[in-house]
């Protein structure tokens, strides 16, 4: 009687879902054994573990694209992994697959970036490249595994396989990590791990469009001269709702530019997955993975389309010399604080770093010094460096004692 509630929407999703969801009675379960829970399905309690984790808290200080001390209205990480969710749980809702699950890895599936965006994950990569290199994606999966502590019988989060999955086969432009033997046993992840790839990526290109237009490194203009269909159409849109309302303001008109941006690539993916999903029929989760190609996809205009506003962000955002310097200074204090790190591990702010450190050898000791790095925020890790090498700069005003 105890577990009646889960059961009720164990069955629930039976009965609800379509036959290609991942179904939460029939999870491939957890690499510890635990008690289920009477009243959350598995992938509820994924979803609930990862929202309390000190990772995911620390998203809200680190960079998306611009530095978070610049200013307040940017994108962070935090904002970047709700604006994932809210994509992929309505792709989720509307192609009848399981929200529990897309939620969880929407939310975890940047637990594991560096402070500084791209930025720290390069310098990262290169400080590590002998001791096997950074992956964001992979972190995420050793912070969900092993680097949080929140129970005595297992480390980590002892998360489900399916949210597990999600994590080491996350694939966009920016993420193609190496995935490990344990998920290497069918050719396509599950029908949720997908939609929270595709979210992602069209969740980056909407929101750093957005920022880019805030802060004023691209304006209306250079938008809409741009020569990508999707552009234009929506121009034609917003000068319509613009003649029909009367009045306009400058930020009206990004916002309406992002908000049809959003429908429309939106739109398109749920059309096309849903054409896809009807022309494949896969009978089962299962089926979903022994497939060639992915099944949530953009229609090859739409795909044109993003491809060509990506590059337009590339060229006029991710290369402005304003954000490179900004991801210069990032490198910088990473390597720098790498570097005396790896000199003298006794720095580091934790009697267990420094035990470890000091009694395992050098490809361990990297490793530790990269888990440390890589859970910074921004501010942290600037506070660190500004207390290490300003010899005017009180230690103990950052509180860097026990931790």
């Amino acid at each position: 009687m105890d577990n009646l509630p889960r059961q009720k929407m164990e069955m629930n999703e039976e009965m609800i879902l379509a036959p290609f969801a991942s179904k939460s009675g029939q999870t491939k379960g957890r690499r510890f054994t635990e008690k289920e829970d009477a009243y959350r399905t598995c992938f509820q309690r994924d979803r609930d573990r990862i929202m309390y984790t000190m990772a995911f808290k620390n998203l809200q200080f680190k960079t998306q694209v611009f530095l978070v001390h610049e200013a307040e209205s940017y994108r962070t990480r935090l904002t970047h992994t709700l604006e994932v969710m809210q994509h992929a749980r309505t792709f989720a809702r509307v192609l009848g697959v399981n929200e529990d699950l897309v939620e969880a890895i929407s939310l975890a599936h940047d637990l594991g970036h560096t402070p500084f965006g791209h930025a720290g994950e390069e310098i990262l990569c290169l400080l590590l490249k002998d001791y096997g290199g950074f992956d964001h994606n992979l972190h995420s999966l050793r912070v969900v595994d092993y680097l949080e502590e929140h129970y005595p019988a297992f480390p980590g989060l002892n998360l489900t396989f399916e949210t597990r999955e999600g994590l080491a086969r996350h694939l966009t432009k920016y993420d193609n990590p190496l995935i490990p033997p344990e998920f290497q046993l069918a050719s396509q992840p599950s029908i949720e791990a997908q939609i929270v790839n595709i979210s992602d990526a069209l969740a980056f290109a909407a929101h750093d469009l957005d920022d880019a237009l805030k802060v004023g490194l691209v304006n209306w203009d250079d938008v809409t001269h741009l020569e990508i269909p999707l552009i234009k159409q929506i121009e034609e849109e917003i000068l319509s709702e613009e003649k029909a309302s009367g009045y306009f303001t400058t930020q009206m008109k990004y916002n309406r530019l992002i908000r049809h941006l959003i429908y429309h690539f939106n739109e398109d993916c749920i059309l096309s997955s849903g054409r896809n999903l009807e022309q494949s029929k896969p009978l089962s989760a299962d089926g979903v993975k022994t497939l060639g190609n992915p099944l949530i996809i953009l229609s090859p205009q739409r795909q044109r389309d993003l491809e060509m506003l990506n590059s337009f962000l590339f060229d006029q955002v991710y290369k402005n010399p304003m954000v490179l310097m900004m991801a210069e200074k990032g490198k910088l204090i990473l390597e720098k604080l790498f570097n005396r790190f790896w000199g003298n591990p006794q720095l580091l702010p934790s009697s267990v770093w420094q035990k470890s450190a000091k009694m395992t050898g050098e490809n361990t000791k990297a490793i530790i010094i990269g888990d440390y790095l890589a859970g910074l925020t921004d501010r942290q890790a600037m506070d660190i460096y500004e207390m290490m090498f300003e010899p005017y700069t009180k230690v103990m005003s950052f509180g860097f004692g026990k931790s």
